[in-house]
């Protein structure tokens, strides 16, 4: 009985993991990308204002964000760093 209990066990779990995730594989690398820089690749498209993941558009934007909150300008420290986790996530 155990057994049987084991292995009901096992295909509970992974039915509700299944069903969990209905992106599949490629999805859990995405996630696992998005959970490392706090970004989903929609959001960083977003912030930068890019709608293709054009190295030369995001290049552009990126620079015009970094320069605007240079600290220097009266910009803001936090959101330049932010700026730079958005390219990053791109850069993925």
């Amino acid at each position: 009985m155990a057994k049987y209990l084991a292995r009901a066990l096992r295909q509970e779990f992974a039915a509700s993991q299944a069903a969990a995730d209905p992106r599949g594989r490629a999805g859990h690398q995405s996630a696992a990308a998005s959970n490392l820089s706090g970004l989903s690749l929609w959001e960083a498209q977003q912030i930068l204002s890019v709608s293709k993941l054009s190295p030369k558009e995001i290049q552009k934007n990126y620079k015009h964000l970094f320069k605007v909150n240079n600290k220097s300008v009266g910009g803001s420290f936090y959101l330049q760093s932010k700026v730079v986790r958005v390219k990053e996530r791109l850069d993925e």
